[in-house]
């Protein structure tokens, strides 16, 4: 269930707060740790909310920290939902259709 009066915490607080700050890790080792095509404005750019965590994402943070893809999938489509249902619109739901020639 998503919370009513706040937005769910988004993976990248999650990132910051309860992985890298308890691991003594900055952003740029981090980043160094992960390899490849990771950066420091990269892992910024998620802990700020301006890039979401993607499958290929999810599935590096899992092996990172021993997670897995799904706890970081569930925490960005938690976040996501939360945002699109701040402007949403409900549609009237569709009226029961009476089958007919069975």
């Amino acid at each position: 269930m998503l919370p009513k009066n706040r937005p769910p915490t988004h993976p990248g607080e999650i990132l910051l707060e309860e992985f890298l700050k308890p691991l003594n890790l900055s952003q740029d080792q981090f980043a160094s740790y992960l390899g490849g095509s990771w950066t420091q404005p990269k892992i910024s750019e998620i802990i700020n909310k301006k890039r979401r965590v993607t499958e290929t994402i999810a599935l590096d943070f899992a092996d990172a920290f021993g997670s897995s893809p799904e706890f970081w999938l569930n925490l960005q489509t938690r976040y996501d939902l939360w945002v699109a249902l701040q402007n949403h619109q409900p549609i009237p739901r569709i009226p029961e259709l009476k089958v007919v020639g069975f």
